[in-house]
């Protein structure tokens, strides 16, 4: 209960100064509208105007615009970190073409401390501005003073100082920029008097404005950044100067004479020809930044669909390249696991088939399918190697002679015995139908086995099988005994390796085969018969 009190307070005081802050920032900038600043379009400078801003705006105005900028009037300082931030949420286009114009106005100031303070306090309100502009903004400044000799409806002179170039020029009227010791001495120049003494007022001011303004502004003091100014300009147009003012002050200092008092302009002229001497950038407008976003995601998206389909294609490149390394190290022998290799193979190859006629899935796209290069090496490999003839069965005739009978010793012995199993006789009966017992010709049985276990008794066991069967043939048939062979191999005589259990499952066998012999298979009542003597007994 005590935890949740305490969440709902801190949430509580936390809306709360986020209320405050945002009333405040409202209540500070609620005197700018829409129609005081600039479109997101605009492409010329944006000048947030500081100081003695008053003297350049007429009564009711909070801006002037201009061919190549946009003048915004800031009443206080504690009023430019609030427009600022502000601005980068209404204006956030514009926030790299903004600047800091700090007007000075010497006139219009009686106490040097009050001054100061001033400058400390407009000094501080620019650092304050550097999270919405992203760093300080770019800083110039303009003095205004009136000339030696001023009379009303005089053309402002300007005096201009930019980091780029050299010196200190002096803007002519559709003439340009001149260096300040070519516009002394130039030739032909009326008013030779005015100008040298224009150049020595210059002096002055600059003097003052080193040591009154410029020192304070480039020297950090605590956490106020310093503020090196990219341009300065000074302007001689004729201005009401207040009694006792710092110019006046100053220039009583020196020459003891005071400024002449005249009627002010309604507004003192913009410094538009220093504009060239500001930095430059573009903003990033809302549209901007969301097709910027829209764009990155797009390429992220990119990105990872391709980074997905690379991953699938090396998997699918993987999985066959297994399959067929598998199925060529596989030399056939026996012959069953190199058919699975291949019935994987068959399948990977019905599979790519398949996606060449209608189209691979969508996460091996991309452009980066590599399916097409795998079929033709699958379907080659499927197609050099064909698995054996499946075994012959249980009981087969192996060509040895034109009556030669194999029997399977397994399918008439147990393992180890030499005696007929029961249920044996068929299998002798089918097998031996084509074995007929006649003069002439010897029956002989001959038993075989493997090369398991030792010779000697592999060939006693081949020996009884035989003589089992001969028992059974000579029994049943009533056949006599001078018309059988019988004989023990062992596994002297194999038809097939013993080093698999196929091969060694054809070696354990006993033969039955008709052997011609003139003096064979003597019948009872019957002379020796030649070979092509007619049957005279049928087993």
């Amino acid at each position: 209960m005590a935890l949740s009190l305490l969440v709902i307070l801190i949430c509580g005081v936390t809306l709360w100064r986020q209320w405050g802050t945002s009333r405040t920032r409202h209540d500070a900038v609620r005197e700018i509208t829409d129609d005081s600043l600039p479109p997101e379009d605009f492409q010329g400078a944006f000048i947030l105007t500081c100081g003695d801003s008053a003297a350049l705006f007429t009564a009711g105005t909070q801006h002037r615009e201009t061919r190549q900028g946009w003048y915004l009037q800031v009443k206080d300082a504690e009023q430019l970190p609030l427009l600022a931030q502000h601005l980068s949420i209404v204006r956030p286009a514009l926030v790299s073409q903004i600047s800091v114009l700090l007007t000075i106005l010497p006139e219009r100031h009686y106490s040097t401390d009050d001054f100061t303070q001033e400058l400390r306090g407009w000094q501080r309100a620019v650092a304050q501005c550097r999270p919405w502009f992203n760093g300080l903004p770019p800083i110039w400044t303009v003095t205004w003073v009136s000339p030696p000799g001023a009379c009303a409806g005089e053309n402002p002179v300007w005096f201009t100082v930019v980091n780029n170039r050299a010196g200190i020029q002096v803007h002519q009227p559709g003439q340009g920029n001149l260096p300040l010791a070519d516009w002394i001495n130039e030739s032909g120049a009326s008013g030779r008097f005015t100008r040298l003494s224009q150049a020595l007022w210059l002096d002055s001011l600059l003097s003052w404005q080193g040591n009154a303004v410029d020192s304070l502004l480039t020297e950090r003091q605590g956490e106020l950044a310093a503020l090196r100014p990219c341009a300065q300009g000074f302007c001689m147009v004729p201005l009401s100067g207040w009694a006792d003012s710092l110019w006046q002050q100053h220039i009583s200092g020196i020459t003891a004479l005071s400024p002449d008092r005249v009627d002010p302009p309604d507004a003192l002229p913009l410094p538009e020809l220093l504009l060239s001497g500001l930095p430059h950038c573009r903003g990033i407008s809302r549209r901007m930044a969301f097709w910027r976003y829209a764009g990155l995601l797009a390429a992220i998206f990119l990105v990872l669909a391709m980074l997905a389909s690379f991953i699938h294609n090396q998997r699918l490149i993987r999985s066959v390249a297994d399959h067929l390394t598998l199925y060529h190290r596989l030399s056939g022998e026996p012959p069953l696991p190199k058919v699975q290799a291949q019935q994987h193979l068959r399948a990977d190859g019905r599979l790519l088939d398949d996606w060449q006629r209608r189209g691979e899935p969508l996460r091996y796209r991309m452009g980066l399918y590599q399916g097409l290069r795998l079929l033709g090496p699958v379907e080659a490999a499927v197609s050099d190697w064909a698995p054996p003839a499946p075994p012959t069965p249980v009981i087969q005739q192996i060509v040895q002679g034109p009556s030669t009978v194999h029997l399977d010793s397994l399918s008439l012995f147990d393992s180890g015995q030499s005696e007929l199993k029961p249920g044996s006789t068929r299998v002798l009966v089918n097998s031996l139908v084509g074995i007929r017992a006649r003069p002439g010709w010897l029956i002989v049985v001959s038993g075989h086995t493997d090369n398991t276990g030792r010779a000697q008794l592999n060939q006693t066991l081949s020996q009884q099988r035989a003589g089992s069967v001969r028992n059974w043939m000579r029994d049943t048939g009533d056949v006599p005994e001078s018309c059988f062979a019988v004989q023990g191999y062992g596994a002297g005589r194999p038809v097939a390796t013993n080093n698999t259990p196929e091969g060694r499952a054809l070696n354990r066998r006993v033969e039955i085969s008709l052997v011609p012999q003139a003096d064979a298979c003597q019948l009872p009542d019957t002379k020796a018969a030649s070979p092509d003597v007619s049957d005279a007994l049928t087993q």
